[in-house]
């Protein structure tokens, strides 16, 4: 256990902005002396219990899909990351969530979600070919063939199910989203600093010092 106060970081492995949030959240919560809990959960389901469409609203909202990819290169380009907008858009992203739930309380789980958003926006791979996701579980040492077992119990698609479920009761309506251990949320990757102030001090006091009149 620890007594670092907590913050956790639902993700989505086909969305965008998830990607520069994990290749983040870990440094940046070391830096602010707060613990990160990662947890994976599906958009589509939650899209539909909002009664949204279950597509990316980056493909329906033509001018907002414009701004997501002109914005995520500027963003990637100053963080040094790569990027560009997978074929297809999004990808199907079910098999790789599986593996990050029965990964849950695995010391690997990190490394294995930035290696697939860095395969996925980086190196345009396809994310739903088990080839793709056994290369990066073996790069971590990862058995695959055991984990793929696991990824197809019933144990652990109802847990993905309920990590979903979990995040859309919780107001979760996109990814990424950080929630505090008192429920306050922050949804995007522009509030990542946000929520780890508040993670810490419970306000937004003190964030903005030196901003405004």
């Amino acid at each position: 256990m620890t007594d670092r106060p907590r913050l956790d970081f639902w993700f989505e492995l086909a969305s965008t902005y998830s990607y520069p949030a994990a290749m983040r959240v870990d440094d940046r919560a070391a830096a602010a002396g707060v613990e990160v809990r990662w947890r994976p959960f599906l958009l589509g389901p939650t899209f539909k219990a909002l009664g949204w469409p279950q597509d990316s609203p980056f493909n329906w909202q033509e001018a907002k899909g414009r701004h997501m990819q002109r914005d995520l290169t500027r963003l990637c380009e100053g963080l040094g990351l790569g990027f560009k907008i997978p074929d297809p858009f999004p990808q199907p992203s079910l098999m790789a969530a599986r593996i990050a739930a029965a990964g849950l309380d695995e010391p690997w789980l990190p490394d294995f979600v930035r290696a697939v958003y860095s395969a996925q926006f980086a190196e345009g791979r396809q994310i739903h070919e088990r080839d793709t996701l056994a290369e990066i579980l073996k790069s971590l040492g990862v058995d695959a063939d055991a984990a793929f077992d696991t990824t197809q119990s019933d144990d652990n698609k109802a847990r993905l199910r309920a990590l979903t479920e979990e995040a859309t009761s919780k107001g979760v309506f996109g990814a990424p989203t950080f929630i505090t251990a008192d429920g306050e949320v922050f949804w995007g990757h522009d509030r990542m600093d946000h929520a780890l102030h508040w993670a810490r001090n419970g306000t937004l006091e003190g964030l903005f010092v030196g901003v405004g009149g």
